[in-house]
């Protein structure tokens, strides 16, 4: 079972992968990084604002500190010179307090002008690779673009890109659709001229092949008939005509005698 489930998950992740790879557009993907980078600069130069920020804060407290070491001191001399040694003990006493947190704040500073230091190279190293992938990044878009543009070209030229796919197959079916009427208008010309289809417009049309023999060897029969009666109607036109002709012919020979 475990195999299985590693299996399908591998077939799953495979055609997850080749969709993205499909979805994937190169100038999509190098703008999002592009993008991102620039998002860690912004933070890397907010962090070292914040950074400054603080480093400025402690200085101030800082320098309030200072002059409160420097006003213990004349305090503790002005009660000094009074006679008050215990006022100016105390005085002393707050001095060095001031002084030992006045050296923490000293430390602290420092660290944070390490920290600044160490982020001001980082931006500026950072913002150096940013501005060499922006470069590249337009050169690749560029390349990408020319490449894509190519692709497209020679596809439509060759015919092997996906539209004309499509325009070769509708073509193709075009072809094919005209081919069939062609040889279908053929296939009924010759059934026709072969006497395969009935006349529809005429009365009987429901009869079979021997109601039509019957039909045309009847109209030959009678047609025969009608042909032998004509034969006998100018066989006997031409006897009458005959004797016609020989009484006119010695008419006129009276007529020439005389």
């Amino acid at each position: 079972m475990a195999g299985l489930t590693g299996r399908f998950s591998t077939v799953v992740k495979a055609k997850i992968s080749k969709l993205l790879d499909r979805a994937e557009d190169p100038s999509e993907t190098l703008e999002y990084s592009y993008q991102k980078q620039m998002e860690l600069l912004q933070n890397v130069k907010k962090g070292l604002a914040d950074v400054v920020t603080a480093k400025k804060r402690l200085q101030l407290q800082s320098q309030k500190l200072e002059q409160q070491v420097v006003k213990l001191d004349t305090q503790a001399r002005q009660a000094l010179a009074a006679g008050n040694e215990d006022l100016a003990r105390t005085a002393l006493e707050r001095k060095n307090a001031v002084q030992s947190e006045l050296q923490g704040l000293d430390a602290q500073v420092a660290e944070l002008e390490g920290q600044q230091q160490s982020m001001t190279d980082n931006q500026a190293k950072l913002q150096a690779k940013i501005e060499a992938f922006r470069s590249k990044k337009e050169v690749i878009k560029a390349q990408y673009s020319a490449a894509e543009a190519q692709v497209r070209i020679s596809e439509a030229a060759t015919g092997v890109g996906e539209e004309m796919a499509d325009v070769g197959l509708a073509m193709q079916r075009a072809l094919d659709k005209t081919e069939n009427m062609r040889a279908r208008a053929q296939a009924v010309d010759e059934l026709e001229q072969a006497g395969a289809f009935e006349d529809l417009t005429q009365l009987g049309g429901g009869e079979d092949d021997i109601d039509r023999q019957l039909r045309q060897l009847s109209s030959g029969t009678q047609v025969d008939a009608e042909l032998e009666k004509m034969k006998a109607e100018l066989g006997a036109g031409g006897g009458s005509a005959g004797q016609l002709g020989g009484g006119e012919q010695p008419a006129s020979g009276e007529g020439q005698s005389a």
